[in-house]
């Protein structure tokens, strides 16, 4: 049985300002209008041959301060799966154990099928196929990964040398050896040779096999994922990884962990549209260009333009006489880079991480299980938020160590609770919630409720929030707040 395993952890750094840590860009709309992670969902889905049963056969990996988001992307697109939530990113080796573990569970002889989620599929039958392939393969305990067939030189992506051809295996190979990213010229030679796959990072084996040689080349991986699964926490298609174990557990890729050292490795040669949505420049490829090679979105004007990716989420965004230059605009922040040097994008987001700066972080507009907040005024020691609450919707029961808040409502009837005194709260009335006081605003009509928060203290940030209750199932303590 066929267990697709979609990937989507990583913050997606490279495509800041879009992508930031609480809505990387596997929950973006970067090509077209559904997100990576649904793309991937489809794709797994189509692998599995259409309907699922009860939670399906499908199982996504994510960050625990993803699981909202996460299960919303689940809810928009009508599927079920099981979504395994690691505490920590761990890379790829400890948490395609994980899911093995997970499938193990359902069916002694499960087929793991490893799809990231920042992947681009455009061929889906091309891949169906090559997964058909490296089925067969696994029949003979092969741990396969599929190569794409390079369509140009590419220093982005790491490569794989195919060794013999496997016989009585369509497009199938040995791996020789997998090569990190290279530089322009080798790139340009492993495109000459033909003898070089992309390393797609997708990958399909029998989930024991997996685990047998996880075991072999990395057993302190191995025990602390078996110990990490024994201790999650399943409340019907969410799983929590035990805490403490996986804390502990190597971080490390699959290929290095696994399939550099294994004698079961096969490749699959794949050519079906691919590309990993990892940079702007990446993105300006896979696009349709206007007549002057620019990719313009959102509210664009540009004059003498060329060969451009202009983006604009909140405002106009005008451009003269440029070429080769990426411009992404956000409410918060703009992005201006070459489309050459667009991969050092993550030293720029890893400066600003330093910095502290909010940007990393989160969008002006940050989505909720009850609506969204939006940051109107940040200064010293005081903000200024917008909070819309959807009807039947409530924040957490909480309170704060650093700062008191004032209410204003601006439309709908609130329900407010400061300590024991529940009150409505209609259109211009407002009220005062002291540091410390416990408080919950609800949502208890049939129309949204908006409100202006004014937050005063000598300290604002999300995570001075100390929940009490919560109806959305999130952590007390959980890196979100509201």
């Amino acid at each position: 049985m066929l267990f697709p395993l979609i990937l989507a952890g990583g913050n997606g750094t490279r495509l800041w300002p879009l992508s930031r840590q609480q809505q990387p860009k596997q929950l973006q709309a970067l090509v077209g209008d559904q997100s990576l992670l649904q793309l991937a969902l489809d794709r797994a889905l189509s692998m599995e041959g259409g309907a699922l049963p009860p939670y399906g056969n499908t199982l996504i990996a994510g960050h625990r301060r993803l699981s909202l988001p996460l299960m919303e992307a689940l809810s928009s697109l009508g599927g079920d799966a099981r979504l395994l939530l690691e505490p920590v990113g761990r890379n790829t080796a400890p948490v395609v154990a994980i899911g093995a573990l997970a499938a193990l569970e359902q069916c002694a002889d499960a087929l793991l099928l490893v799809l990231p989620a920042d992947h681009l599929v455009r061929d889906i039958a091309a891949l169906r196929n090559a997964v058909g392939s490296a089925t067969e393969l696994a029949a003979e305990q092969r741990l396969c990964t599929f190569g794409i067939v390079p369509e140009r030189p590419e220093t982005g992506y790491g490569y794989i040398l195919r060794g013999r051809a496997l016989d009585g295996h369509q497009q199938a190979y040995t791996v020789d050896r997998f090569i990190e990213k290279p530089s322009e010229s080798l790139a340009a030679e492993y495109y000459k040779s033909g003898a070089y796959s992309w390393n797609s990072g997708m990958f399909l084996f029998p989930a024991a096999t997996y685990l047998e040689e996880l075991e072999r080349y990395a057993p302190e991986i191995a025990t602390a994922c078996h110990k990490s699964w024994r201790d999650a926490a399943i409340d019907g298609a969410v799983i929590r990884l035990g805490t403490a174990a996986y804390e502990a557990c190597p971080s490390d890729s699959i290929d290095y962990a696994v399939m550099e050292h294994t004698e079961r490795a096969a490749v699959v040669a794949l050519s079906c549209g691919w590309s990993d949505i990892g940079s702007w420049d990446v993105l300006w490829n896979q696009e349709t260009h206007g007549d002057n090679g620019n990719v313009e979105i959102g509210d664009v004007c540009s004059h003498k333009v060329h060969n451009c990716y202009l983006r604009s989420e909140s405002r106009l965004l005008a451009a003269v006489g440029i070429e080769d230059v990426i411009a992404v605009e956000t409410a918060d922040a703009v992005l201006i880079t070459s489309r050459q040097r667009s991969q050092e994008v993550k030293a720029l987001v890893d400066e600003l991480d330093r910095a502290g700066r909010s940007e990393v972080t989160s969008h002006q507009r940050v989505r909720r299980p009850w609506g969204f907040f939006e940051s109107l005024s940040c200064g010293a020691g005081h903000q200024v938020k917008r909070i819309h609450v959807d009807p039947g919707q409530r924040l957490s029961l909480q309170y704060h160590h650093h700062r008191a808040e004032y209410w204003v409502v601006t439309a709908g009837v609130a329900t407010v609770t400061v300590d024991q005194q529940t009150s409505g709260l209609s259109v211009g009335e407002s009220t005062y919630i002291p540091v410390g006081s416990r408080h919950r605003l609800a949502n208890d009509g049939d129309v949204p409720i908006e409100l202006i928060e004014v937050q005063i203290g000598d300290y604002l940030g999300e995570d001075d929030i100390v929940r009490l209750d919560d109806s959305y199932g999130r952590d007390l303590a959980a890196e979100i707040a509201g």
